[in-house]
């Protein structure tokens, strides 16, 4: 029972963050990199790529949001979107997409590990699939940092826990 509690402590905490995060003014396309500070604060990553950056704003490891602003190599802002979902985890390319290009796509993950059998490191993400279901999009790379697979499933923090032993 302590444990249900601690749970719901937690996610309601989680949720708060969510909101107060979603709570700040988004910047627009055209704002400067000094706009989109002021406007979202000071980024959890930056991302330098040869067309510009990628400032991140990740809620991990427990949240389910991470905004990128993608600037231009002028220093404006050429999109701002929440990234964890359908639309960001589609721009991952199996066999052709790298550790760098997934952080720059997705941004950190939320847990990683290793499976020794299969050789592959994974990163894991907690999003909201559909918007409504607690999911975990696990990302699977290869020695040289090549993504090989994608799986989706359930997050494991918010699974019910059912058994004969349980708290």
């Amino acid at each position: 029972m302590r444990k249900l509690v601690k749970t719901a402590i937690l996610s309601a905490l989680l949720a708060l963050g969510g909101c107060a995060a979603m709570m700040r003014t988004p910047p627009v396309p055209g704002d400067t990199l000094e706009v989109v500070r002021a406007k979202f604060g000071e980024p959890t990553t930056v991302h330098a790529l040869p067309s510009g950056q990628v400032l991140e704003y990740a809620t991990g490891p427990y949240g389910q949001f991470t905004w990128m602003a993608r600037m231009g190599p002028d220093g404006k802002l050429l999109a701002f979107e929440q990234v964890l979902g359908d639309v960001g985890f589609g721009r991952i390319k199996i066999d052709k997409s790298t550790r760098a290009d997934v952080m720059a796509t997705v941004g950190r993950p939320a847990e990683r590990s290793y499976l020794a059998l299969s050789d592959l490191e994974v990163w894991s993400y907690r999003y909201k699939e559909s918007g409504v279901w607690n999911s975990m999009m696990h990302v699977h790379f290869d020695r040289a940092g090549i993504v090989r697979k994608m799986i989706s499933g359930p997050d494991p923090m918010y699974e019910e826990k059912r058994g004969f032993f349980r708290d």
